[in-house]
């Protein structure tokens, strides 16, 4: 199987001056590490690929304490896009399968959200959702996982009144799992150089689901142990073929 998907969304320029409440004009602050922050509209797909390493970081140091345990397990990536966090997830799991909303070429085209999914048709879902949607994520994944679900989101999700009141108050994550290091994320592309002020963590809930306080770690600094030169080729590289008897979708 060889992945094929160009990625053609066009960006808008950013103006290198802005009116400030004065009248007159303010150099924007363009550091890489503002620039990455995420702020996405409504109908935007946030499409920000997950670098490799920080899945594997999720895999060693949050839930793959016994990886012959599941390699005899699947998973769902239901928000997929090129595949860049389920190529990695084909190196720990049984069989993998792939969902998106849009068509990048790389596993099935569908809407996770709607449509019937039978409960409990795998042993885990993991995935970096939409952020604006991951709480509908969490509450259709707790329904077809069996084993658990684990999703990559930024620091500040665990915050807000009304998703206490709708998600955490009675179904608490098993761990939050933060990172130490920042996990760069840029718009459609990975970039070993890419920096960001934006701060992630893993949030995994272990089925049945407990009503116990959850389980902080700290995921220590790892991505020079985790990382791999071919984690940046394009997508458009096949992958190797062990791996790709493992992925269904």
């Amino acid at each position: 199987m060889t992945f094929a998907h160009t990625l053609d969304e066009q960006r808008p320029k950013a103006n290198r001056n802005s009116i400030d409440s004065s009248g007159g004009y303010s150099m924007q602050n363009k550091s890489h590490a503002v620039m990455a922050q995420r702020t996405e509209g409504r109908d935007s797909l946030d499409d920000f690929p997950t670098p490799p390493w920080a899945t594997r970081a999720l895999l060693r140091h949050v839930i793959g304490q016994d990886s012959q345990s599941l390699g005899r397990q699947t998973c769902l990536e239901p928000a997929c896009g090129v595949g860049h966090m389920a190529k990695v997830l084909a190196e720990f799991f049984g069989t993998i399968t792939c969902y998106d909303i849009h068509d990048y070429g790389f596993g099935q085209q569908r809407d996770y959200l709607k449509g019937p999914i039978p409960i409990g048709s795998w042993d885990w879902v993991i995935t970096n959702p939409p952020f604006r949607l991951a709480e509908q994520f969490v509450d259709r994944s707790l329904e077809v996982a069996r084993q658990g679900v684990a999703i990559l989101a930024r620091t500040v999700f665990i915050e807000s009144v009304g998703r206490y009141e709708r998600l955490f108050k009675s179904r608490p994550p098993t761990t939050y799992a933060q990172f130490t290091e920042r996990v760069p994320m840029l718009k459609g592309r990975l970039d070993k150089k890419a920096t960001t002020a934006t701060s992630y963590c893993w949030l995994v809930w272990h089925k049945p689901i407990s009503m116990d306080a959850p389980r902080l770690i700290w995921i220590p600094p790892c991505r020079k142990q985790l990382e791999k030169e071919s984690d940046y080729a394009l997508p458009t590289a096949p992958i190797d073929n062990i791996l790709k008897e493992r992925i269904v979708g």
